[in-house]
């Protein structure tokens, strides 16, 4: 699966974007100085397992639960 918005660069527009990016770049330091989605989910995957895992967990309930709506609107 490629999700082209883990590619994406991420803009400091507010001040938690602001930190966020520049910790990430802080902490890969990437060649072209660009932090992107894929880096940041990196990153919070590495030292906030916890907040990442909640986030999967959720999005698997919702992608089940909407498959049982789908499921059901078929019969």
């Amino acid at each position: 699966m490629n999700n082209l918005l883990l590619k994406e660069k991420v803009e400091k527009e507010n001040s938690m974007k602001e930190w966020l990016v520049t910790y990430v770049g802080e902490k890969l330091s990437p060649e072209n100085e660009e932090v992107t989605v894929e880096m940041i989910v990196e990153v919070m995957a590495s030292e906030f397992p916890e907040f990442v895992m909640v986030l999967a967990e959720e999005n698997f309930i919702r992608g089940y639960q909407q498959a049982m709506v789908d499921l059901e609107s078929v019969n």
